[in-house]
């Protein structure tokens, strides 16, 4: 059966980048610098990125968002943040070789009947998996459209048996100097920990993904399995999971214990409420088109919720959301 959300989801089969056009693609060479304060020009490297390749049968492709041209898969696995393999954006793809997603456990503990520690096939496998095609909008002012692979984190939770206790959901990722030496720096406090209240995990948005374009989870996108809440700034899209814990008060979120003052809890994409250092207003998005072009991509508009607000827009109402940003 094919699944259809709202409208801010239709997205065209035919604007979707074919994988072998891309691979044939020269790589991107950073050459601008940054406007508005962040350096958002992509490069892309031209290794063979760590992803292992394996396709997935049986999918329920689904056609969701707008009518916009997906990111290509080379911009999307060589451009990107995970700072457990370094803080630049081609780090991810150069140095996730180390990352063994198999096997894999995650941990579920807190307030569900159902704890323990769980297999990543026994986690997963119960659920059909769909393919969302999501805008994902990176605080620092730039997007892509990315072709998702997962299941509703909804029917996950369900299956667990949360009890009526458990009002927000804490996801952590794995922590291993050795498969991901940047933990070796203290660049971030880890292990890298996000949260969610109980409403927005259960949202039918909310996705737990498990690959893109068709295939597994790259290692540098966050191998085997990691959140994607499309209303959100990127880096609440917890990456390589581990622990899903339900909890009664509001989670530590990595980047709001680093810079509470720049990153909230909640991290809705809001044009009106700018970083402290540079516009929301507006981003750049990539599509991992066009070669030296790319640097003179006009800006668009960024749309509140990042244009979900049909779907998202009532679990905010009556908050004030410059103050709970």
């Amino acid at each position: 059966m094919l699944i259809k959300l709202k409208k801010a989801l239709d997205v065209k089969s035919s604007e979707i980048t074919k994988k072998e056009v891309f691979l044939n693609r020269r790589k991107f060479i950073q050459s601008a610098a940054a406007v508005s304060g962040t350096a958002l020009l992509p490069t892309f490297v031209n290794e063979s990125f760590s992803a292992t390749g394996k396709k997935f049968r049986n999918l329920h492709k689904t056609k969701y968002g707008e009518a916009e041209k997906l990111t290509t898969f080379k911009a999307i696995t060589t451009y990107n943040n995970f700072y457990e393999f370094g803080t630049g954006k081609t780090d991810p793809a150069q140095n996730a070789d180390t990352l063994k997603p198999h096997p894999w456990t995650i941990e579920v503990a807190g307030h569900a009947e159902k704890s323990g520690v769980f297999n990543y096939e026994d986690l997963i496998k119960p659920h059909r998996l769909e393919e969302r095609i999501y805008r994902m909008r990176c605080v620092e002012a730039w997007s892509m459209v990315i072709p998702w692979i997962g299941v509703s984190l909804a029917d996950i939770i369900k299956r667990l048996e949360p009890t009526s206790k458990a009002k927000y959901v804490a996801f952590e990722t794995l922590v291993d100097k050795e498969q991901m030496p940047a933990q070796n720096q203290q660049i971030l406090p880890w292990p890298y920990v996000e949260g969610l209240r109980m409403d927005e995990a259960m949202n039918p948005l909310t996705l737990m993904a498990v690959g893109v374009y068709g295939e597994e989870m790259p290692k540098q996108n966050g191998a085997p399995l990691r959140l994607v809440v499309p209303w959100k700034y990127g880096f609440k899209n917890i990456k390589s999971i581990v622990k899903i814990n339900f909890v009664e008060k509001e989670p530590p979120a990595t980047w709001n214990i680093q810079a509470p003052n720049e990153y909230g809890f909640y991290s809705n994409v809001n044009p009106t409420v700018d970083h402290p250092r540079w516009s929301q207003a507006k981003e750049r998005r990539i599509t991992g088109e066009g070669g030296l072009s790319a640097l003179f991509t006009p800006k668009i508009e960024t749309l509140m919720y990042n244009g979900y607000a049909d779907e998202v827009a009532g679990m905010y109402a009556g908050m004030d959301l410059k103050k709970l940003f």
